[in-house]
């Protein structure tokens, strides 16, 4: 293990080498709410949290359509992944949140779309609610990339 002063692991300001987090905002209004970032970069590996069919201004796209909330779900993870120095090729898991079950076909069909040839591990599982009544779908994907994909 890399030390730095005083015996312990070393401040970022203290080495060239150590590996770098990179948090990555979206400006909804939950993030200062909750206190979390939309996405994570740390190294090689990124971590988007939950997201929800929300537009540039915080608005729920699709209200009511599973299918059409899947899709700007996955568009928004798609514009925090360029954002991070990836793309959804890179993705290997996602997790989906659904608040209706019976429509899987349409989400998956969504999904199927975007990361269809991608083909990452994947789990749909069925929620009470989300924090919007008017959402139907939130998506998780875990990414991780090749070691020459240096933090930009």
């Amino acid at each position: 293990m890399l030390l730095g002063l005083a015996g312990f692991p070393p401040l970022l300001s203290e080495c060239d080498t150590c590996i770098m987090r990179q948090n990555f905002s979206s400006a909804a209004k939950w993030e200062d709410i909750v206190g979390y970032s939309r996405a994570v970069r740390f190294d090689t590996r990124i971590y988007v949290t939950g997201t929800t069919a929300t537009d540039e201004h915080g608005e729920v796209v699709g209200v009511g359509d599973a299918y059409a909330q899947t899709r700007q779900a996955l568009r928004n993870i798609e514009k925090v992944l360029q954002r991070a120095g990836a793309t959804l090729a890179d993705v290997v898991r996602t997790r989906i949140y659904v608040t209706d079950i019976s429509q899987w076909e349409a989400i998956g069909k969504a999904h199927f779309e975007f990361l269809g040839e991608v083909r990452p591990a994947t789990t749909m599982v069925e929620v009470k609610g989300l924090i919007d009544p008017r959402m139907l779908v939130e998506i998780e994907a875990d990414v991780e990339l090749h070691p020459a994909q240096t933090v930009s």
